[in-house]
């Protein structure tokens, strides 16, 4: 469908891309993933045709249509939601314009009989033409599209222009969606969908008839959507088939590989350049040192991808919450005419992991800012526990960073003494490094800015987290950072979050957001799901009869510690298997190398008049033999070895 040939593409000093080749097929789903900074986005602009390589070239089939959704940074405006994504069909709509037309001047007797019998041929044709484009069931198409991406009938007939960025990307995504490019190129979907958009565009794109690449931080989505992953990485492209999590293990395991075998070569050369250095002077050696330098002006390097610092961090210490850690009773909330809750009862116990979910706009936000106390409700009461310290990152935590300080004095003030030897452990884990650390805050971008206010929080003795939207704009790691400091957090939980694998791995209880109320589904996101499909009578966010025993504060994921031991064996025993198998492969080729110079030599031993020379013909005979000797003391290295592979394995 579309491949890339020797492409090569720079900006300034910096080298994005360098001679790659890289194929896609018709069909193929392909999640784009690599560092931040590798040039995923400036790939796909040139996929796209938005920008141009510096070498090499693009080859597109001329019929192919290529759709392509930007992060962000589109509007639109003078039409409705409903007509913005009817422009998708273009082309049917010129055609359903011009039926109308001709039906209209059908009923006009003034028409003369030939024109009118030719108007009748137009119109079948376009009829036939329409019918076989599905034209009849447009409108039922676009209304399931905007629906699915969460727009309601109401807001299909709004002004487009009315609407905020990340619904202006919603319709964006709409048209693309409606419009079935043969290829279509996603650069971060999933930014501005809540958990029933996100669902729904993972089902629309698992049954996608053509080719889809797109790159997400999202790794549920990557693992339900894609079949391939293509890794950028230090300028080039490597396919791996599968999934996300698939991806994760192999290429994890041909780092550990590709570690070995620079390692290795940096012990060889390194033993090469001793070599040249101790007998560089001596004329004996001159021929010897000759062949080593130009042995080593042959090596190519081995470039291994810098080794990101993983950290395991543990919250600081805070004293036990009581029983009751809030509690809000008989809440109203209204902005004007829109009633956000009517008669909200909520009660939040110690050890509760509980996630707030529910389309954008149903007030999830405004109940974070209810428990957190920035707002308190029209009617009705808030209260908090005893010994509760609550800490509450909002969606614009960002925003309320102090700009004059660095990277390294805003997770330093508020800080615990007994916390700071960690800081720059942290930071590490969120992509400070160096002389970032030193960077004013009012300098970063507004994804650093994140990076950092989550940082700032993992810093702060707490018993109580409520966090909206924390994951927003860190990338895989930074949220492995952030979700496993979470699962051992002792406290309570309450998060919004649109990424799936979070809510997954950290709910123990889902409220249900929306139509002035929560609901409450105790289980995981999965099993309010269930519930959601095999609807039963739920129960409402009442105050819950108190029970005999204060339920626990959750423990450390102990099966998660010893899924890391025995991964941390597994790999353990690859590398020494790799090894061994990497000195078997070593000694089969000098075995062969070996064999073929004794080859030569019997060769050269068989010719006629070679017993002529007495004095050659000895010194040959002596090398025979002394290769002879090589080729078994080195085959009996390679059965020992094998022996010893067979009896790992």
């Amino acid at each position: 469908m579309i491949q890339l040939s020797e492409l090569t593409k720079s900006y300034g000093d910096r080298n994005l891309l360098d001679h790659v080749t890289w194929q896609i097929d018709d069909g193929d789903r392909v999640g784009l993933c690599g560092p931040n900074g590798a040039g995923k986005t400036t790939l796909l602009k040139m996929l796209a045709g938005l920008e141009e390589p510096d070498g090499g070239g693009i080859i597109r089939p001329a019929d192919l249509t290529i759709g392509y959704l930007p992060q962000d940074g589109l509007t639109h405006s003078g039409r409705t939601v409903f007509e913005e994504a009817a422009s998708a069909f273009r082309p049917l709509l010129d055609m359903k314009a011009e039926m109308h037309d001709i039906e209209h001047r059908l009923g006009d007797t003034s028409v003369p009989q030939a024109e009118h019998d030719a108007m009748l041929v137009r119109y079948s044709e376009l009829q036939d033409r329409f019918r076989l484009a599905d034209g009849y069931s447009m409108d039922l198409r676009i209304a399931s599209v905007l629906r699915g991406l969460g727009f309601s009938q109401d807001d299909a007939a709004r002004p487009a222009e009315t609407f905020s960025g990340g619904w202006q990307m919603r319709i964006a995504l709409a048209k693309l969606l409606l419009g079935r490019p043969n290829l279509l190129l996603l650069d971060e979907p999933t930014n501005h969908l809540d958990l029933e958009a996100r669902n729904w565009l993972e089902e629309y794109l698992a049954g996608y008839p053509y080719a889809v690449i797109l790159v997400s931080h999202d790794r549920y989505f990557l693992d339900t959507v894609v079949t391939r992953i293509t890794d950028l990485n230090l300028r080039r492209l490597t396919d791996y088939v599968g999934n996300y999590s698939t991806y994760v293990e192999q290429r994890d395991a041909m780092l550990d590989r590709l570690r070995q075998m620079k390692k290795e070569q940096d012990e060889e050369t390194a033993r090469i350049k001793m070599f040249i250095d101790r007998f560089r002077y001596q004329a004996t050696k001159a021929a010897q040192v000759q062949s080593r330098i130009k042995l080593l002006e042959k090596v190519v390097p081995i470039e291994v991808p810098p080794e990101r610092k993983r950290i395991h961090f543990t919250f600081p210490a805070c004293a036990r919450s009581g029983r009751t850690v809030l509690e809000a009773k008989h809440a109203r909330k209204a902005y004007g005419a829109l009633t956000v809750f009517r008669d909200l009862n909520l009660h939040i116990e110690r050890g509760d992991r509980i996630a707030l979910v529910g389309p954008n706009g149903a007030g999830k936000s405004t109940l974070m800012r209810m428990l957190s106390g920035e707002e308190a409700p029209d009617s009705g009461t808030r209260a908090v526990g005893h010994q509760v310290v609550m800490q509450y990152f909002a969606q614009d935590e960002a925003t309320r960073l102090d700009p004059a300080l660095t990277v390294y004095e805003t997770l330093e003030v508020g800080s615990s003494t007994d916390m700071v030897p960690a800081i720059r452990n942290i930071l590490g884990g969120f992509l400070f490094s160096g002389d970032d650390v030193h960077k004013k805050a009012g300098v970063l971008s507004g994804g650093e800015r994140t990076r950092l206010a989550v940082a700032r929080m993992l810093l702060r003795p707490s018993n109580t987290l409520l966090l909206d939207e924390p994951t927003n704009h860190l990338d895989l790691d930074s949220k492995d950072v952030l979700l496993e400091a979470l699962e051992d957090y002792g406290g309570t939980l309450v998060i919004v979050s649109h990424d799936r694998y979070f809510v997954e791995r950290l709910a123990t209880k889902i409220i249900e957001i929306g139509h002035g109320e929560g609901i409450v589904y105790p289980g995981t996101y999965t099993e309010f799901l269930w519930h959601k499909e095999h609807p039963q009578e739920p129960v409402k966010a009442h105050i819950p009869k108190p029970t005999s025993q204060a339920p626990k504060a959750p423990t450390p994921d102990r099966s998660r510690e010893e899924r890391k031991r025995e991964d941390a064996e597994r790999k353990k025993r690859q590398r020494a298997a790799d090894s061994l198998q990497r000195r078997i492969s070593d000694l089969e080729g000098r075995i062969a190398e070996k064999e073929a110079q004794v080859k030569e030599l019997e060769a050269q031993m068989a010719a006629p008049g070679f017993y002529d020379d007495r004095d050659a013909a000895k010194a040959a005979a002596d090398r025979h033999q002394a290769l002879m000797w090589e080729v078994g003391d080195l085959i009996s290295q390679w059965e020992g070895l094998q022996e010893h592979a067979a009896s790992e394995s």
